[in-house]
């Protein structure tokens, strides 16, 4: 028996998934005490251990072993070998080189052969074994897809989960996307910072990309972000492309601890599947994928399906928006405004933000979007505050110069009875706590009873044509009104 010690969660379920003569026991050494390893090596014969982090990610775990008398195989769980953690093994190095492309390689069909190889090699039996086969570097899911005529998605995932056979988490936001009417087309792949050119073309068939693998852009995120060298951060060929990317987010926590978490996510997660793919343009969708633990102690991704269904519905309506004509899309343009007075509208450190939004719009403008025949305040003179002016003009949300007059004349407005239909959809115990601390729907605040008896939500907003141009509202109110951004205990 050898005992399999990895970082590499998809190592130790390809390792339970293997056949053959020579069994597997498998563990992660970061969920690992030191005193269960003694229970671990009853009956094994050879122990190989992959890390990340190098020899000092499990120093005190790697002297045991090494003191034990075993034979003992030290791997790293990078792609590339790693000279110094098979100089720590007691094998000879050409052993531990060679146990390391069986892993890099992966799947439950290479690591029969790993276990076959050492035990020949190592402990001296005859099972014979062949050499690591190499994995294609991108490939299709297979599955019994549904007839639709939709728009195509793409589902793009890790090749170490198809490979490990850690794929229902795939197949259940396939499913979803079925639902919402589009065309799932799941791919698995190793990386995407240099995809093959017959993936990229595979890809020229989809009207959106769904995408659980992280950023395929440079190394320089932190240069970037602090308005270094930007030309640094190269998204990859997948901008080519020209078709909405959503990171679709697989977390490593449970869904019960996400679900009783302030935060919602880790600080890794929030690196790692929200901060850097943005630097790819990516947009950020929802968690749908959980990190649970089964049976055999071994995390299997799974699914949500209520998550799982917001990520394919955001991404099959992005998908049909690619075959409106520009005329006839209808855009809302949002201006930040924190805190929520008339100094902060379009606020943003280091950044011109009516001017911006002159910009875009002017670009807006010219591939064909209908603004209607009035003229936006600015677009002509190229003004941003002029822009900015006219918003103000329109209420501009400050309640320290908003004036009757103002909201009586906006056009701009919700219906309070569309409000409360869309507010009752929400769940009861939320409502309840919204009301118990900010009142009945829909409140007092930015309501206009001029025109309707039961009111109007006034909004800061100027309309032309298909084009809303509006002010952030403000999510609080009262005494403390900035408290609701940073207090995660306020009800919305």
């Amino acid at each position: 028996m050898i005992l399999l010690l990895s970082t590499s969660d998809t190592d130790l379920l390809s390792a339970r998934a293997a056949a053959g003569p020579v069994p597997y026991r498998f563990a992660n050494p970061s969920r690992l005490a030191l005193d269960e390893l003694p229970a671990l090596l009853d009956g094994v014969q050879l122990v190989v251990v992959r890390l990340l982090g190098g020899i000092r990610a499990w120093q005190d775990g790697l002297d045991l072993l090494l003191a034990d008398g075993r034979p003992v195989v030290v791997l790293t769980g990078e792609q590339a070998p790693d000279a110094q953690l098979m100089a720590t093994s007691t094998v000879p190095v050409g052993i531990a080189a060679e146990a390391h492309a069986y892993l890099a390689h992966g799947g439950p069909a290479n690591l029969e052969q790993l276990a076959r190889f050492l035990s020949d090699t190592v402990l001296l039996t005859g099972h014979g074994f062949e050499a690591p086969a190499a994995a294609p570097t991108w490939g299709p899911l297979p599955r019994e897809a549904r007839e639709t005529d939709g728009p195509t998605v793409a589902v793009l995932y890790y090749r170490a989960h198809h490979m490990s056979g850690n794929t229902a988490f795939v197949g259940a936001l396939c499913d979803a996307i079925e639902d919402a009417g589009g065309r799932p087309l799941p791919l698995y792949v190793a990386s995407l910072r240099t995809p093959e050119p017959d993936l990229v073309e595979e890809l020229r068939a989809a009207d959106a990309i769904v995408t659980t693998v992280l950023a395929a852009g440079g190394t320089k995120p932190a240069e970037a972000s602090a308005g270094g060298d930007d030309e640094s951060w190269d998204a990859g060929a997948l901008t080519g492309l020209d078709v909405p990317i959503l990171q679709a987010l697989c977390l490593t926590s449970s869904r019960s601890d996400w679900d009783a978490s302030d935060e919602g996510v880790s600080p890794l997660d929030a690196a790692s599947q929200i901060a850097v793919p943005e630097f790819d343009g990516r947009l950020i969708s929802v968690p749908f994928s959980f990190k649970e633990i089964d049976a055999d102690g071994l995390p299997a991704y799974v699914a949500d399906p209520e998550r799982a269904a917001r990520v394919a519905g955001t991404a099959v309506r992005h998908a049909r928006l690619r075959h409106i004509r520009p005329a006839d899309k209808r855009l809302a343009l949002v201006l930040s405004a924190y805190p929520t007075k008339h100094s902060r509208i379009g606020n943003a450190v280091g950044l011109d933000t009516p001017a911006s939004a002159v910009a875009l719009l002017r670009r807006l403008e010219r591939e064909g979007y209908d603004f209607g025949d009035s003229d936006i305040p600015g677009l002509a003179s190229g003004d941003g505050d002029e822009l900015i002016r006219a918003l103000i003009e329109a209420g501009g949300h400050d309640q320290d110069w908003l004036t009757e007059e103002q909201l009586a004349r906006n056009p701009v407005r919700i219906p309070a009875a569309d409000y409360r239909r869309w507010y009752a959809t929400l769940p009861e115990d939320l409502r309840t706590a919204v009301e118990e601390h900010w009142g009945p729907a829909p409140g007092e605040m930015f309501v206009d009873r001029s025109r309707d008896k039961e009111g109007d939500i006034v909004l800061a907003a100027l309309r032309f044509g298909n084009l809303l141009i509006l002010i952030q509202p403000p999510r609080g109110f009262g005494e403390n009104p900035i408290a609701i951004y940073h207090d995660p205990d306020l009800p919305p």
